[in-house]
Formats: structure tokens, C-alpha cells, sequence
């Protein structure tokens, strides 16, 4: 996932990555009782209009993080929240004072992909290795960056396993492609259409402002080409609205969209009846709710919530940082250096990196409201869809 575009942070960037170059290695270490404390950072939008899908990963952070500190080890991990609310630009503010004056250590995040690539090269420079637990865009791997890695698939994988689904199931002849203009929605979008264009299917498209005001000549496009389906590349923020705003239009095409809109508050933005057969996609694995599953289980308990959307994957992230903290590793550049070697069996998937960072396992899981809730169909390759 993405934030907002990052544009005029470049400059800012490279007079941050001056200002922070004299603490390459990252991490600092305090006295705690029994050993010492390392700082792990956690970054992602904790209160801004998207923070529906990142609050779950940074609870899973947070109980791997407890679960490891209660075991008493000699090297202690302390978890601090910078909220850059997924804004590119106020990520790359927080990241000088993550680095410069809190020295962590290692990173869970950034959540999104725009905060992502804003501060991408500040990690890089000083060296503090970087799990997401849900950045998506593809290009991030591309950056030659060898301290960054992901436990996610990318939109490359999200897209086309969205999109196949749909032309497996439906058989559409047309398709209208939507997105705002963040760094994931486009992304996101440019995958639907080209698998759709791939398939046969015949793609017109549009793409509007984060921030309009409304989508009323997006839903006049869209009830004007009378597509089969319709995907929509963004957050639940927009995309709630969005589904209202084209259900009040007389727009009946079924409407699917991927990971940054899998969250409740795409159903209540939108209205049940409006969300009712929505399609959602996304690489991440939710446990479900009522089940005996352990990790459930144990989040439950602690967050009196039952997981969401990345939960679990924020758990595995923490946990590779975790693992090489086990192994005497109190370094940016060690824990880096055995990030490289990681391979165990997480409560999402089994986590090993490929040397660019990008996760070994790259399925996609589809889901669909029905009655109102948002429900786990299973693998893309095998789901079914209702109605």
C-alpha cells in the first residue's frame, strides 16, 4: 500500500540523509536490568483516515515483541510507534528523529508503499534493515536497496490474482479501471489493466484526486461505458464512497478492489446494501473470527479484538527481527546480514526473502461481503464467488 504521492520530499530526503549519515549502523542500546534494550521502530499511519489496515500489523508487532520480552532474554526490544498517518512527507521527518536521536535499531514498515520509497534511502544510508508488513507497491524492489524487505506479495501478484479471479468467474467482456492518484492506488490499477487487456477484456479507465471532493463524474463515466466489472485501486477512505456514490447511480457491475480497502469501514462508508458482493483481494492471511486458532487466540486476548487485515503479518515481521536478535545480532548491519538467512514457518506464511527483499511466498487470498461482513473465499486460485 501506498500513502500520498511524495513529491516535493526529495529534497527534504537528501538533506536528511546528510543530517542522519553520522549515525550509520543504526541502533543504540540502554542498560536493562539483566542485558540491554535495543529499539525497534514501527511506522505506518496509527491515526490518520487509513489507519483501519495498519493498527492490526503494529498490535502484531507489539504481541510478538511482549511475547519475546517476557521470556527475560538478555537483550531486550523496545517498540516505538511513529505515526506518519501515510503521509510521505511526515515519514521523512519522523525517520531523523527515529534514527538521529532515538537510534533504532531495525524498522517494521513503513506501512505504506509511499512512505516507503520517500525513506527508503535514509535506511539504506544508515544502515537500519526494514520488514513491511504491507507495503505492496512493486517498485520498491527495484530500488537496489538491500536493507529493505516486505512479507508481502507485491501488486505484480495482487492485481492480476484479482483480476484472473474475475475473469474466471464472471467471464467479462468489459472493464472500467479506477483509482485515486496515491503511489499504491495507481499501482494497483495499472496491474488490473493490464491482466484485463491480457485476458481480452476490453478496459476504459479513469483516475481521480485523493482528496475530491466527490466522484460524480467518475460514476457518470463509469454508468456511461456499462462495464461487466469494475476495479477500483485505492483505500477503503475512497473507496467506500466511491461504491456508494456508483450503487445511488444506478451502477450494478460487481465492484472489486484489493488489500487497502479490506476493512469494515469499506462496508459501513458505502452502506450493506451498496458493499453487498464486493470483491476484495489481498496477500495477507486473516485468521477467522470464532476459530481456535492459537495466534487468534492470543491477539484476542490482548487487543480484546479479534485480527484484521495484516495482523499477522506484522506478527512475522517482528518476528524476523526477533529471530536474529535471538541469534546475538544487535546491529542494523548484523540483523541485516541474517535477514538474508531467515526461513521459518510464520503465523501468516513461511517467511524467506528473496535477495531484493521481496518474500518467498506470494499468494493471494480473495474475499467478498456477504450479509454485510467481509468473508474469506480462500487462495484466488480456488475461491468461489457468491451471487
Amino acid at each position: 500500500m501506498s500513502g500520498v504521492r511524495f513529491g516535493r520530499v526529495l529534497a527534504l530526503a537528501a538533506a536528511t540523509s546528510l543530517a542522519l549519515a553520522g549515525c550509520a549502523g543504526g541502533g543504540s542500546s540502554s542498560n536493562s536490568g539483566d542485558g540491554s534494550t535495543l529499539k525497534i521502530g514501527f511506522m505506518g499511519d496509527l491515526t490518520g483516515e487509513n489507519s483501519g489496515i495498519v493498527i492490526p500489523p503494529n498490535n502484531g508487532a507489539k504481541l510478538a515483541i511482549d511475547e519475546y520480552n517476557a521470556t527475560n532474554p538478555k537483550v531486550k526490544l523496545e517498540l516505538k510507534n511513529y505515526d506518519s498517518q501515510g503521509k510521505p512527507d511526515q515519514a521523512t521527518s519522523l525517520i531523523t528523529t527515529a534514527i538521529g536521536s532515538d537510534k533504532i535499531t531495525a524498522l517494521i514498515g513503513p506501512a505504506f508503499s509511499g512512505e516507503s520509497k520517500a525513506i527508503g534511502g535514509q535506511l539504506e544510508q544508515n544502515k537500519v534493515p526494514s520488514v513491511s508488513p504491507s507495503a505492496t507497491n512493486p517498485g520498491l524492489a527495484k530500488n537496489g536497496w538491500t536493507y529493505w524487505h516486505r512479507v508481502v506479495a507485491n501488486d505484480d501478484d495482487q492485481g492480476p490474482a484479482i483480476a484472473n479471479f474475475l475473469v474466471t468467474a464472471k467471464s467479462p467482456k468489459s472493464a472500467f479501471v479506477i483509482s485515486d492518484d496515491q503511489e499504491y492506488s495507481v499501482g494497483l490499477a495499472d496491474a488490473f489493466e493490464k491482466t484485463f487487456k491480457e485476458k481480452g477484456v476490453t478496459v476504459q479507465r479513469d483516475k481521480f484526486p485523493k482528496d475530491a471532493p466527490d466522484y460524480s463524474s467518475t460514476v457518470q463515466k463509469v454508468k456511461a461505458a456499462n462495464p461487466d466489472i469494475i476495479t477500483f485501486g485505492g483505500y477503503y477512505a475512497q473507496g467506500g464512497p466511491l461504491l456508494k456514490q456508483l450503487r445511488d447511480g444506478g451502477v450494478k457491475a460487481i465492484f472489486a478492489t484489493g488489500d487497502g480497502s479490506l476493512d469494515p469501514q469499506l462496508v459501513s462508508a458505502a452502506g450493506a446494501p451498496a458493499a453487498e458482493g464486493a470483491v476484495i483481494g489481498c496477500p495477507c492471511n486473516i485468521p477467522d473470527a470464532g476459530t481456535t486458532d492459537e495466534f487468534a487466540t492470543k491477539y484476542k486476548a490482548k487487543f480484546n479484538v479479534a485480527p484484521a487485515i495484516y495482523a499477522t503479518e506484522g506478527y512475522d515481521a517482528a518476528t524476523a527481527i526477533i529471530n536474529a536478535v535471538k541469534a546475538g545480532n544487535t546491529t542494523g548491519e548484523t540483523i541485516n546480514n541474517f535477514l538474508k538467512t531467515v526461513d521459518f514457518k510464520g503465523v501468516s506464511k513461511q517467511i524467506k526473502f528473496k535477495a531484493n527483499g521481496e518474500p518467498e511466498t506470494a499468494a493471494i487470498n480473495v474475499y467478498q461481503v456477504v450479509g454485510g461482513v467481509i468473508k474469506n473465499l480462500g487462495a484466488s486460485t480456488e475461491a468461489k464467488i457468491t451471487g
